[in-house]
């Protein structure tokens, strides 16, 4: 997807368009590129085409919902899911043996800091579920994690404004 037909999807979708790509990709599936779509947005919002705390609100619970299929995968699933998901993507199944072993020490500091790092922030959600973290603590960690990421990509876009483009074409 390049620039241009993003713009072209956010003129006739709106708001869905922001809210399935940022969940899609929270569910860590590739070619979802939110890293563009969250600036975007920002920029979106600056034009005044919708509100910034919308933005904040449809990307922070497009990305709680992505983590909470990814938990609820881990946490019924288990080492089914994960056997699986390896078969799938093999190179991934060092990160998430380590994001286990890493929960289990830290808890939902854990899950925190992992949501403040690029791959590793879809990636512990099915961890946590596997280590039955509790889901309460859980939300609240993501929440704060993914609230603090989104905004540092929407509020680029926000700030940056136009220019902002050129840095994404």
């Amino acid at each position: 997807m390049d620039i241009r037909t993003l713009t072209e999807y956010f003129a006739e979708y709106g708001a869905f368009f922001i809210y399935l790509i940022v969940f899609l990709e929270y569910l860590n599936l590739p070619g979802f590129p939110a890293g563009v779509i969250m600036p975007l947005s920002g920029i979106w919002a600056a034009r005044g085409e919708i509100s910034f705390p919308a933005v904040m609100v449809l990307t922070v619970a497009a990305g709680l919902t992505g983590s909470w299929l990814l938990y609820l995968l881990g946490r019924m699933g288990g080492p089914k899911v994960l056997g699986m998901y390896f078969r799938k993507f093999p190179k991934q199944k060092a990160v998430i043996e380590d994001k286990m072993k890493f929960l289990r020490e830290k808890g939902c500091a854990g899950v925190f800091v992992s949501k403040l790092i690029p791959v590793a922030r879809t990636l512990i959600s099915i961890p946590a579920g596997m280590v039955k973290m509790n889901f309460t603590k859980y939300t609240l960690s993501s929440a704060c994690g993914v609230f603090l990421w989104n905004l540092a990509f929407v509020g680029a876009g926000y700030f940056l404004g136009e220019p902002a483009l050129d840095l994404l074409a």
